[in-house]
């Protein structure tokens, strides 16, 4: 039966310019104020498309945005889900959260916009055919032209070409769908359906690919179109260098980390669609506010408040600022009057020097609860300024408050959460995933890069005799001992949570196994739920079922047995949780680094029952973590005893102690002391120690030359295996590897995800043995996956079987062979 006792848990609980969530609001020094409003008189815009979260270029986005001042957007096929990465353990769905809010800081930074497509990155793709299959080529292009038509570019640039110089899959299917979509958009028999949502067929300008150097690969000629980027904004202190590097650094979960440049920095472009330009990327494009029926009074307008402007004294520009926004407003129906109306009226409170925030002191809010608010307004200079509505939810107030020089008004509200609100699950993960494609029902959504703020606060505030309604979101406000003000998204939780503790639970051999089962509740409400766990019937528990009340305690725990009832072996299944009738199916889990806001989300209360028949040899390990994975607690669930070693502990008495030793991904690309310490992991196998080394990116750390293993080999990054069923043949059919103590076969490559193996040994020692071969379709055959060498009395073992995504998928054969690389015979 169920045993029951209470414990203490913690759950690791579109198209205008993105909000700004997770700091403060934005404020402007008069010099940003001035390039703000040199910006106005600007009406160019360039769409930027590439499939990855930093394969945008860094250094032209804020030369298009800042010196140019046009408007300019990045749109990334992908949110990177598929990548690696340096900084934590997150893979997958989690990656691609991370990735996505390390865009947006790096736009905040380049003062780009960022939209995406629905398109997932199952990983790494040698070709756009593959890529274009994986994706369904007609939603992700669909996906292109929507965000083509909504945000209207006259100029449109491809990162990527659409063949081999790409470097890979998704990159050149970027390019494909860039140059197929600027065809489409135009099109009016192309994706009709989206018109009833207020699209209309666009045709941009030009479609030009920004060639580059880089990688071995020039795809640059001077033949042409180049412009010089590398120059210096006094208005920000900053080449356009140093404000992409800056970008570039957002990208730390993918270590891209960049010096900040100085001098000359040439980019190049080949036209691949329409006129080529001579003098500029809008040749023939009228950036002027000609390009708005009645728009030639506006320009005079702007040019009087540049020349007029006192950057000592903003706040004299805004009479002129609120004439010329009534200017726009008089003028028809046009997406750059929209997009002018929002720039002005940024313009005018940043003059005014207003500041408004609408902030709580909770730090999330459950269905059915209540928020307590407290909004903000302060304007620091002279200009006449009134408050006259606050609206949020439920919450509509009138005032009539003049708001006074440098005068704190203070509004405390609390409102009611509805019980029914939408708690706050990005919305691309709202529903279940089809291959390679997140599935999103509302078109509205589609291309947007994150949710909306989960409550946000429209406040009337007439500014010398115009009424502006400000928007702010509302945001967790605290202060931190050592950050200081510290603003975070009000994520909207369940009511109630369920989940499993693990993520597997590993049978080895038929054995019954114990699963840890989670009920919490985020609000004591006295409601009962029978919460339920759904498995097969290859699969027996001790009880299927649990009722739990809210008042039983904000957090309970579970235990329940399950036995398999089929001799079937290596198998794994996914069982789940649900409860009031399938409403409550998933728990809270946060991701929290200083650079990003902290991320919320909700996956489903799911586990997987792992069927493995294995035979392992030893029993002590030592675990080196790497940039970020989740061996060591597949190897506890094999039964070992695991031990995470830090470089102190790596000593020559300390290893004695360890049977084997696993080192985790890319360690010795992160960690310099692991080639320090090479000499003593050597004596560590020559006394009788097997030493596993997951993949290495590089031969690199840092600028220094990586020492691992006793004898010598090489990393190539270019060889790896990314279809997960491609044929693995052994090549060394008597090697203990798949021989000792469990009988490896082809059966233990099935059901692999998204990959066999990553950046592969060459070039290595004779002492070296390579068990198994593989490789892609119509590519030549690779050993490099599995590389062992026998070195005194214990083993060295390079492996770039991608064991870091296999083990937490439940991967039986995974286990299996991991079991027999720990277990590699020793001699006397």
């Amino acid at each position: 039966m169920l045993m029951k006792f209470t414990r203490l848990v913690l759950f690791a609980s579109f198209f205008s310019p993105p909000a700004i969530l997770a700091q403060s609001p934005k404020t402007y020094t008069s010099s940003e104020i001035l390039l703000q409003l040199k910006k106005l008189n600007v009406l160019g815009s360039v769409l930027y498309i590439a499939a990855h979260p930093d394969d945008e270029n860094n250094t032209l986005l804020p030369y298009l945005a800042k010196e140019k001042l046009y408007r300019t957007a990045y749109l990334s096929l992908t949110r990177g889900d598929g990548g690696q990465n340096l900084i934590g353990d997150e893979q997958g769905i989690e990656l691609g959260l991370m990735r996505t809010q390390e865009l947006l800081a790096a736009r905040r930074v380049d003062g780009a916009e960022q939209y995406f497509t629905r398109a997932y990155e199952f990983g790494f793709s040698k070709s756009a055919e593959e890529a274009l299959h994986i994706w369904d080529r007609e939603k992700i292009l669909a996906d292109v032209v929507w965000v083509i038509r909504k945000y209207q570019p006259d100029i449109i640039v491809n990162r990527f070409p659409p063949d081999a110089r790409a470097g890979h899959g998704h990159h050149a299917a970027s390019a494909v769908l860039g140059a197929e979509a600027y065809a489409a958009a135009a099109n009016p028999e192309r994706f009709p359906e989206q018109f009833k949502y207020g699209v209309k067929p666009w045709k941009a300008k030009r479609l030009l690919w920004n060639s580059f150097n880089f990688g071995g690969t020039n795809t640059t000629s001077e033949d042409q179109f180049k412009i010089d980027i590398g120059g210096y904004n006094a208005l920000l202190g900053k080449s356009y260098g140093e404000l992409g590097a800056e970008a570039r650094t957002m990208h730390k979960c993918q270590g891209e980390g960049r010096p900040r440049r100085r001098g000359p920095s040439i980019e190049y472009f080949s036209t691949l669609n329409g006129d080529a330009p001579k003098n500029s990327l809008m040749d023939d494009v009228d950036i002027s506010w000609k390009r708005i029926p009645g728009g030639e009074k506006v320009q005079p307008m702007i040019d009087a408040i540049i020349n007029n402007y006192k950057m000592e004294e903003p706040e004299l520009s805004v009479p002129a600022l609120v004439k010329m926004y009534r200017a726009i407003k008089s003028l028809p129906e046009n997406t750059w009057k929209e997009q002018k109306l929002q720039e002005t009226q940024d313009m005018i409170e940043a003059c005014s020097a207003l500041f408004v925030e609408a902030t709580s002191n909770q730090s999330s809010v459950v269905q059915g609860d209540s928020l307590k608010m407290s909004f903000l307004i302060n304007k620091r200079t002279g200009v006449n300024g009134t408050l006259k509505s606050l609206k949020l939810e439920t919450l509509d107030s009138s005032f009539s408050a003049s708001i006074g020089v440098n005068q704190n008004i203070v509004i405390n509200k609390t409102i009611p959460v509805a019980a029914d609100k939408k708690i706050s699950q990005p919305y691309w993960l709202e529903h279940p995933m089809a291959h390679g494609i997140f599935v999103v029902d509302d078109q509205l959504l589609i291309g947007k890069a994150e949710n909306d703020p989960s409550f946000e606060a429209a406040m009337t505030i007439n500014i010398d005799g115009e009424d502006f309604v400000v928007h702010r979101p509302v945001q967790y406000r605290f202060t931190d001992a050592t950050k200081g003000d510290v603003y975070q998204p009000i994520p909207v939780l369940p009511r109630l949570e369920i989940n499993y503790a693990l993520d597997n639970y590993v049978s080895i051999n038929g054995a019954p196994v114990r699963a840890g089962l989670h009920a919490k509740a985020n609000i004591s409400d006295g409601v009962s739920y029978t919460i339920s766990e759904r498995f097969s019937n290859a699969w027996k528990a001790d009880n299927t079922s649990v009722n739990y009340n809210t008042k039983d305690g904000m957090d309970n725990y579970w235990i329940s047995t399950f036995s398999p009832k089929t001799t079937d072996i290596n198998t794994t299944e996914e069982i789940r949780l649900v409860a009031g009738s399938g409403k409550y199916d998933g728990y809270t889990r946060t991701i929290s680094y200083d650079h990003i806001p902290t991320i919320t989300y909700f996956p489903k209360a799911t586990a997987n029952l792992v069927k493995v028949d294995m035979k392992t040899v030893g029993k002590k390990l030592g675990y080196i973590n790497g940039a970020g994975d989740k061996v060591p607690e597949a190897l506890e669930a094999m039964g070992y005893e695991v031990k995470t070693l830090s470089e102190a502990d790596v000593t020559d008495d300390n290893l004695k102690a360890f049977d084997a030793i696993v080192v985790g991904i890319r360690a010795y690309n992160v960690f310099e002391w692991l080639t320090n310490k090479n000499d003593i992991m050597n004596r560590y196998i020559a006394n009788g120690g097997n030493l596993i080394v997951q993949y290495l990116k590089s031969n690199n750390v840092g600028q220094k030359r990586v020492k691992v293993g006793p004898y010598p080999f090489m990393i190539n990054a270019g060889i790896r295996v990314t279809e997960e069923n491609a044929k693995v043949n052994f090549l060394l059919p008597d090697h203990p590897a798949l021989n000792y103590p469990n009988k490896i076969t082809e059966k233990d490559f099935e059901g692999w995800v998204q990959e066999r193996s990553t950046y592969q040994a060459e070039q290595a020692d004779n002492h070296f043995e390579t068990p198994i071969g593989m490789n892609d379709t119509g590519e030549k055959q690779s050993n490099g996956s599995l590389a062992i060498a026998k070195y005194g009395k214990g083993n060295f073992v390079y492996c770039s079987l991608v064991f870091f995504r296999q083990l937490p998928a439940g991967v039986p054969g995974a286990y299996r062979m991991m079991a027999n690389l720990i277990a590699l015979p020793k001699r006397d």
